[in-house]
């Protein structure tokens, strides 16, 4: 089953281009939504996280967090089950999630 996931960004943003390179690690897909770009979708976002602050990730309209909410479940190893990735299918490869990465 694949999860749905759907992460509030602007084009500016790094923390966004490193959530979505941590889905992309883990082969995921993601709908993204601009608020920049769709400004009332700054709105929506706000009401449904309660923050103001991008990126916000949902999945499965669990309200994840942001960047560093969605980089501490995947370091305590929660994260694969929220996208539904069994443990022996889970990618081998790690992702760096120091303030060092590269963005």
């Amino acid at each position: 089953m694949t999860p749905k996931i759907e992460m509030y960004t602007t084009g500016m943003c790094p923390y966004c281009v490193r959530a979505k390179m941590l889905l992309q690690n883990k082969g995921m897909h993601w709908e993204e939504i601009r608020v920049d770009v769709e400004r009332d979708r700054m709105l929506e976002m706000m009401q449904r996280s309660e923050r103001r602050t991008v990126p916000q990730i949902f999945i499965d309209d669990h309200h994840v967090g942001g960047f560093d909410d969605m980089a501490a479940l995947d370091a305590r190893g929660e994260l694969d089950a929220l996208l539904h990735i069994p443990s022996h299918e889970a990618p081998v490869h790690s992702f760096d999630h120091s303030e060092d990465a590269p963005t």
